[in-house]
């Protein structure tokens, strides 16, 4: 019986997001869990205590977890943390705080933001220095923080030496260093390492660890590894409107979600369905995958015409306006017959020109 209250089709699966899935059945188990009878708010509650020392088992004894609503937020709140009114964050040109941040870093973090053109989504010590230079001139926002992204917007990963690589020249200069970790755990699976040894082991300073992405309902969080590196988080969190009321709900699904091998489990899923939907699409005459498939991101280009008429069957972004360049993200949640299914409606669609 179709419940009446239901308003989408659950079978339903795009490749616009990793966002578009849904809550994880084990997530949403564990929201029903920490439901009913009374806790302190604001994080005082048990589920919240007891997450800290799930993370400290991922990333070490000095790791400290600030739960936040959001990418966005756990970002801003991070550099506000890091970067003093004088400041500037050195990031690629292609990364989310530049392109899909709405301008949040500036207007609500007030951050400048240097960006460094990259070939594949990655900073080097070298494209570092573009940027990172001026020290002491009143007249340049000083370089603060390098940021990057792991897996990158371009959908590449940094081993954990070139990692190591970018924080010591950071450190050199006097610099912190800050991981945007939306899809840290894609990034972890594919490269067959544990989270610590892309962030503590390669001195990261702080991190922006992703939920949504990764099966939760709602929730990421800031990770301070180094609090030398991020000052006043306990304030920043509030007046960066980030501090949840009922925040039992996030860490009972963070809980969830990295007690365990969850984040793993989802992370591989998602990555062998990006790997299975590349080499799908490839067989398809007109159709060029554009990047290395490193992670759950696949790239392509096709006619602009046949990507507008799938799109009307199955939700997906252009990445590139100006070159047409689609991107396509897999999820936790998509399966072999998704993929069939999305491979199918392109080569119809590629069949009447």
């Amino acid at each position: 019986m179709t419940d009446a209250r239901r308003r989408h089709d659950p079978r339903v699966r795009w490749f616009a997001s990793d966002n578009y899935a849904g809550a994880h059945p084990e997530i949403l188990e564990a929201v029903a869990l920490a439901n009913g009878g009374h806790q302190p708010a604001y994080g005082e509650d048990v589920y919240t205590e007891a997450l800290g020392d799930v993370f400290r088992r991922h990333f070490g004894d000095d790791a400290e977890v600030w739960p936040v609503f959001n990418g966005t937020g756990a970002n801003v709140v991070a550099l506000r943390a890091m970067t003093s009114p004088w400041e500037a964050v050195v990031c690629a040109y292609s990364s989310h705080l530049n392109t899909d941040e709405g301008g949040a870093p500036e207007q609500s973090g007030g951050i400048k933001l240097r960006m460094v053109t990259t070939p594949d989504g990655k900073l080097t010590p070298e494209l570092i220095d573009q940027e990172a230079w001026g020290f002491g001139d009143e007249h340049r926002a000083q370089p603060r923080v390098v940021s990057i992204s792991q897996s990158t917007e371009l959908g590449s990963l940094y081993t954990p030496e070139e990692i190591a690589a970018v924080t010591a020249h950071a450190h050199g200069l006097g610099m912190v260093v800050h991981l945007d970790g939306s899809r840290l755990a894609n990034a972890a699976a594919a490269l067959d390492v544990p989270l610590r040894a892309l962030t503590t082991d390669a001195g990261v300073d702080v991190l922006s660890f992703g939920g949504t992405k990764s099966g939760l309902m709602f929730g990421e969080a800031v990770v301070v590894l180094n609090r030398d590196a991020a000052r006043g988080m306990i304030y920043l969190r509030k007046s960066s409107m980030q501090l949840a009321s009922k925040m039992r709900f996030v860490s009972a699904q963070f809980e969830a979600l990295l007690a365990g091998d969850l984040w793993l489990r989802n992370a591989r899923r998602a990555n062998a369905m990006a790997a299975l939907l590349a080499e799908t699409v490839r067989a398809i005459p007109g159709v060029t995958v554009t990047r290395p498939v490193q992670a759950n991101a696949v790239f392509a280009m096709l006619p602009r015409a046949v990507a507008d008429r799938v799109r009307k069957r199955f939700r997906f972004y252009t990445w590139d306006e100006a070159t047409g360049e689609v991107r396509w993200m897999t999820s936790f949640d998509t399966t072999e017959s998704d993929i069939e299914a999305f491979a199918a409606a392109i080569t119809e669609e590629m069949a009447t020109g």
